[in-house]
């Protein structure tokens, strides 16, 4: 791909919200561009991503009914529902 050439953007619902970004974008940015936190922990305490890797776990959400998915290491795609909390 050129650098001239443009990504087109796609469309995913975050909590129902509809967030566009860029093919190829994380879901976990969408979710931020959404304003969604991605979990509570046990303790009351709203998490998001942290480390980018996929290891802290921490960008968890449930996506196309998937529980506990990794955000951060999933290239978003146009109709994703995602759903946080």
């Amino acid at each position: 791909m050129s650098s001239r050439e443009t990504i087109e953007p796609i469309s995913i619902l975050v909590n129902g919200q509809t967030v566009r970004v860029r093919a190829g974008s994380s879901v976990a940015a969408a979710m931020m561009l959404a304003g969604a936190a991605c979990h509570v922990s046990v303790s009351g305490e709203v998490r998001g991503p942290l480390c980018g890797m996929g290891i802290c776990m921490e960008c968890r959400a449930t996506v196309d009914g998937v529980p506990h998915a990794r955000t951060c290491q999933m290239a978003a795609r146009d109709g994703m529902r995602v759903v946080t909390g």
